[in-house]
C-alpha cells in the first residue's frame, strides 16, 4: 500500500502564521519592558497579589489557541505588576541580584537559538569556556582549572561536595554507592553556612549527621581551635573527616571564615577544602576588599553565583574545581548514544570537553551568553567599582544606625550585609522581636522596602543585603526615617497595651 502523498497530509508548526504580526508584538514588548525598567524607581518595592488575581491561576489547561496578542495582555495585567521586586533600589531582602537591560537581552538571545550547551560542537561550549575563564581569571583561581556553570550556588555546592566525597573515600563510591562503605565520612562547616550545604550532603547519602558544625567566634566566623578539636576527636572515634567548608561570605551576617587558614589546615590534615562564596567571593574585585576573602584562590572547589553580586539574571551560577581529571572523574558518563570526541569532525566533535561531563546535568540552557555579553559590556573593573559602592553603602547604612539612638547593629559589618533592629527602654526582648519582625513586614507591605529578618543571639532582627547596582544613599536614609517611623509607632501602642 502506498503512503498518502505530501498534498495530502496536512503538518502543523509552532511558528507564528504572521511574522509581521509577531515582529511587532515583540517591539512592543521590548518597549514595554525598557520602560518598565527605566521607572522602577516609581513603584512600590512590592504589593501583595489581590485574591482575584491568584483565583484566575487556578483554571484549567487551555485546549484552544489564544491570540499571542491577548496571552501578552494578560502577562501585562496579571504577571507583571506582582513579581519578587528584586530589580527596585530599595530590595535588599535575602540576597538577591537585580538583573541588566542587556542581561535580559541575552536572555531572549539564547532562548532564540536555544541551543543544549550540555555539549556538541557548537560556538556555545566555547563561549561558556572563556566565561568560566574569565571567572579564574578574576577571582585569581588556577587558570588549570575545571569550571562549569550552574544554575545557582546549590547546585555548584552540590557538586563540589559530590567530587570532594568521591576523591577523599576510599572506596569506588561511582561503582559501589554508599551501601558497603565501612568508613563513617564527616564534614565540617561552621553554625552560619547555607542550608544548601546541609540539603547537598544529604543528597550524597550521607545523612544530615555527617555534617558536624562547628560554633563561631564574636565575627560569626568559624572557631579554628574548635573545628581542630572536633576534627582530633572524630578521628578518635573512628570517623573519616574528608571535608571543610569555608565561608566567602556567610548568609545571616556576610562575615568570611578565616579562609587562609582552613586551607593551611586541609592541607595539613589531607582534607578537601570547599568554599562556599555564592556572592562573598566576588569581593575579590575590589581592591579595597580582595584581603577580605584571601584564600579563595586556595580551596579545591569554589561555589559561586553570578546572579548575586554579578547582577546578572536569574539564573546563573558557577563552580570551580582545581583539578579537572577529579572533576570530569565524579560526573562523565558517555553511553553510545552520546558518544562524542575530541577533535572528530561533525556536531558530535569539535575541540572542545562536553561540559555534561563536569555536572549531573546534560540538558542545559544557554547561560553564559549573559554573563558573556554583560562582561565585555561592563568591564571587570566597572564591576568592581559597583561592589565596592555596595559595601560603602553598607557601611553608610552602619553609620545612620549608630547615629539612631532607637536602632543598634546585631552584628559586625564585613562586606555588605547589614544586621540591626530597633530599641526601646520601654520593651523587653520578646516584645521588641515582635516590634522588629513587624517593622519588616510593613515596610514590605507599604511598598517601601524589602529586607528580611533573621535570629542573632535569640533576637530577631533586621537584615539589609546589598547586591543592588540602583541602590544610593538616599535609599537607606529613607529605610532609617522610616524603620524609625514605624517602630515608634508599634512601640507606642504597646506601651499603651
Amino acid at each position: 500500500m502506498k503512503p498518502e502523498t505530501s498534498k495530502a497530509t496536512h503538518e502543523e508548526t509552532l511558528d507564528p502564521e504572521d511574522w509581521e504580526a509577531t515582529r511587532k508584538l515583540g517591539h512592543k514588548m521590548i518597549d514595554d519592558m525598557v520602560d518598565y525598567l527605566k521607572t522602577v524607581r516609581e513603584r512600590p518595592v512590592w504589593q501583595n497579589i489581590p485574591q482575584q488575581v491568584k483565583s484566575q491561576f487556578t483554571s484549567p489547561v487551555p485546549t484552544s489557541p489564544e491570540q499571542p496578542e491577548e496571552v501578552y495582555r494578560e502577562f501585562v495585567n496579571k504577571v507583571l505588576p506582582y513579581p519578587m521586586g528584586n530589580i527596585h533600589p530599595r530590595f535588599w531582602g535575602w540576597i538577591l541580584g537585580t538583573g541588566t537591560v542587556t542581561g535580559a537581552y541575552a536572555e531572549f538571545l539564547a532562548a532564540s537559538i536555544n541551543t543544549n550547551n550540555g555539549g556538541g560542537n557548537q560556538i556555545g561550549n566555547h563561549v561558556e569556556k572563556q566565561v568560566v575563564d574569565w571567572i579564574k581569571e578574576m577571582l585569581e583561581f588556577p587558570a588549570s582549572a575545571s569550571g562549569v556553570l550552574t544554575s545557582g550556588c546549590s547546585a555548584s555546592n552540590l557538586i563540589g561536595l559530590t567530587v570532594a566525597r568521591n576523591v577523599k573515600s576510599t572506596i569506588d563510591l561511582r561503582r559501589k554507592g554508599l551501601q558497603p562503605a565501612t568508613e563513617k565520612l564527616v564534614l565540617y562547616a561552621s553554625e552560619e553556612a547555607h542550608s544548601s550545604i546541609q540539603k547537598a550532603v544529604e543528597l550524597l547519602g550521607l545523612g544530615s549527621n555527617a555534617l558536624h558544625l562547628i560554633p563561631v567566634n564574636s565575627h560569626f566566623q568559624i572557631d579554628l581551635a574548635k573545628l581542630k578539636a572536633a576534627i582530633i576527636k572524630d578521628r578518635q572515634e573512628g570517623f573519616t573527616p574528608f571535608c571543610i567548608v569555608g565561608a566567602a561570605g556567610t548568609t545571616n551576617t556576610g562575615s568570611v571564615d578565616g579562609l587562609k587558614a582552613l586551607a593551611d589546615l586541609c592541607k595539613r590534615e589531607k582534607l578537601w577544602f570547599h568554599i562556599d562564596g555564592a556572592f562573598g567571593a566576588w569581593a575579590r574585585l575590589s581592591s579595597k576588599a580582595k584581603n577580605t576573602v584571601v584564600g579563595i584562590e586556595l580551596a579545591d572547589s569554589l561555589a559561586l553565583d553570578l546572579h548575586k553580586w554579578m547582577y546578572m539574571p536569574y539564573e546563573i551560577g558557577c563552580v570551580l574545581v582545581r583539578e579537572e581529571k577529579h572533576h570530569r572523574k565524579a560526573f562523565s558518563l558517555t553511553p553510545d548514544y552520546l558518544a562524542h570526541g575530541e577533535g572528530e569532525r561533525g556536531v558530535t566533535g569539535g575541540d572542545l570537553p562536553w561540559f555534561s561531563d563536569y555536572s549531573y546535568e546534560l540538558s542545559r540552557g544557554f547561560r553564559a551568553l549573559k554573563a558573556w555579553m554583560s562582561i565585555k559590556e561592563h568591564g571587570s573593573k566597572k564591576y568592581a567599582r559597583i561592589i565596592q559602592q555596595n559595601i560603602d553603602q553598607a557601611a553608610y547604612l552602619g553609620k545612620l544606625i549608630e547615629a539612631s539612638p532607637e536602632l543598634e547593629l546585631s552584628a559586625p559589618i564585613t562586606l555588605n550585609i547589614v544586621c540591626f533592629r530597633f530599641v526601646s527602654a520601654h520593651l523587653d526582648d520578646a516584645p521588641l522581636n515582635g516590634v522588629n519582625k513587624q517593622i519588616a513586614v510593613d515596610l514590605q507591605e507599604q511598598g517601601i522596602a524589602v529586607l528580611t529578618g533573621t535570629i542573632i543571639d535569640g533576637k530577631y532582627v533586621l537584615r539589609v543585603a546589598n547586591t543592588n547596582h540602583r541602590s544610593r544613599r538616599e535609599d537607606f536614609e529613607v529605610l532609617v526615617r522610616e524603620v524609625l517611623r514605624i517602630g515608634k509607632k508599634l512601640t507606642e501602642k504597646k506601651s499603651k497595651n
